[in-house]
Formats: structure tokens, sequence, C-alpha cells
């Protein structure tokens, strides 16, 4: 069991804001913290790292990592970090900076097996692509068989191809292993594959907990799908108005009426829904 009740005054963008989480997470647990930017999630993630400073306890497993007496350096949570830059060692081959996290060359082989990243092994990482690097930077957290695995949008710099990949290498690796994992995405598919629990925070505080599909799907009545996007553009042509919505990296068209047209701005967040094939535009 991992248990956190922390609090921490940030400064946003929007001034100054109290990150303030209590929530008990189950051992084995892949929880998602999603939010919009400046909602507190990479700072959480920091402080459970030891890497930033808050108030408050955390306690993981009957072991202390902070309380009003204690704050147990980041080397000694036994804990992993995947951050998005990879954080490779450049002058280091790919199996170098995996024993570099812990001397055991049997388990860096098997990690880079199941990555199947065997054959780069030697590699410096200036070699690598993207994904490779994200890759190896996974199985160099894995190297200390951490109790907890802790991952910032690992895939956000990736192409879907490769995202899907390192999605089913995560998932494995965090079976395998047997570790409770939070991770931090803006991404509803990698958050619907991964996990089986959603932290929503909107300035600092939860204001969703719930599993995947009660936060992700959000249709209702006898709508078939919906959607959330931004409002890019509303055209109009010859008697009717498209409304053009961009949905993750898609591109969508959306006849509304006149009345509607004066409901919505550019740039606003939309829901787009459906009824009986028939798509319909709505504020969120």
């Amino acid at each position: 069991m991992l248990n956190i009740e922390i609090q921490k005054t940030l400064q946003g963008s929007i001034g100054t804001m109290e990150l303030d989480v209590k929530l008990s997470i189950q051992e084995h647990d892949f929880v998602a913290i999603s939010g919009a930017s400046g909602s507190g999630k990479t700072t959480l993630l920091r402080i459970l790292a030891g890497l930033e400073e808050a108030q408050g306890e955390i306690e993981v497993g009957g072991e202390i990592w902070l309380s009003k007496k204690t704050a147990l350096a980041p080397q000694k949570r036994g804990l992993g970090f995947v951050f998005q830059d990879y954080a490779l060692f450049a002058n280091m081959s790919v199996e170098e900076n995996l024993l570099f996290a812990a001397k055991d060359k049997t388990l860096a082989k098997h990690l880079l097996q199941i990555t199947e990243l065997e054959e780069l092994a030697h590699r410096l990482p200036n070699t690598l692509s993207g994904g490779q690097k994200q890759r190896v930077s996974l199985c160099r957290a894995f190297m200390r068989r951490p109790k907890v695995l802790l991952m910032d949008e690992p895939l956000s710099a990736l192409d879907p191809l490769m995202r899907t990949k390192l999605q089913h290498d995560i998932l494995t690796l965090h079976k395998e292993f047997g570790t409770t994992t939070i991770m931090v995405s803006h991404d509803p598919s990698e958050i619907y594959r991964l996990a089986n629990r959603v932290i929503e925070l909107h300035q600092g505080k939860i204001i969703q907990d719930a599993s995947p599909k009660e936060v992700l799907l959000k249709t209702q009545g006898s709508q078939k799908f919906s959607l959330t996007g931004e409002l890019l553009e509303i055209l109009k042509t010859d008697v009717i108005y498209i409304a053009i919505v961009a949905i993750g990296q898609q591109i969508v068209e959306v006849v509304i009426d006149e009345e509607e047209v004066l409901r919505f701005e550019v740039g606003e967040r939309v829901q787009v829904s459906t009824k009986a094939f028939s798509p319909s535009l709505s504020k969120i």
C-alpha cells in the first residue's frame, strides 16, 4: 500500500496554487495521473521521487519516505523514474547504461531481450532512435527492481506505432516485476490501455478518482460515442455551417446550425457526440 498526503504551495501561470493531495494506492496498481497543464501532475511525481520538498507524509509498504521528521533521499526510495528526455549517459553503451543502475548482467540481458534491444547492447545512445532510447530508459528503471515506477509522459515524443510498442513493453514489465506504477499522461488511449485507475487533478486538487472507463467514456443516454476536442474554425458553406474540430491527431468536420454558431467560440474545448450516426457539438 502506498499512502500519500502532501501539501505544497506552487507558483503557476495563474498565480499561487495549493497542491493538496490525499490518496492511497494498492500494491501492483497501475495509476494514471491526468489533468490540464499546470495542475500539479509532474510536481506530485517529483515529490514522490524525493526531487522536491513538500509537507505531509508518504508511506510505501510500511516504510516512511516523508514525514515531519523524515525525508528519505531519492536513491533510498526503491523507485524507478522514466523521464520524457530519456536521461541516458551519452558516453556509455546501452548495456553500460543499464549496468550503471545495478551490476546485474543477467537482468540487463533479460530486459534487453524483452524489449528487443539485445542486438543494440553495445551501441551508444546517439546512434539510437527516440523509441529505442526510451526503451533503454525503461529497462534502466527496472534494473533496481523498483517497488514503485514513476513515469512522466514517457511516450509523448514518439510516433503512434512506437507508442503502441512501448505501451506493450511497459505493461509487460509492470506485470512481470509486480511494480506499483504511477504515470502522468494526456493520452486517453494510453491511459485506457495501461491503467486500472485514473486520478485527475485540477488546480492541485483531485477532482476525479475512478476507472478509465468511468473517466474516459463520457457517453450519455443514446449517444454512441463522445469525444473531446478543440474547436479550430467555423466555416459557412452555402446554407450550412461546418465546425472544424481537432480530436487528438485527427481533424473532423461537424455540421452545425446558425443558432449553434452563436454559442461557440474558436479555441474552446468542445465535445463531439453522435446519436444514430448524426454528430452533434456541445460545450464541456
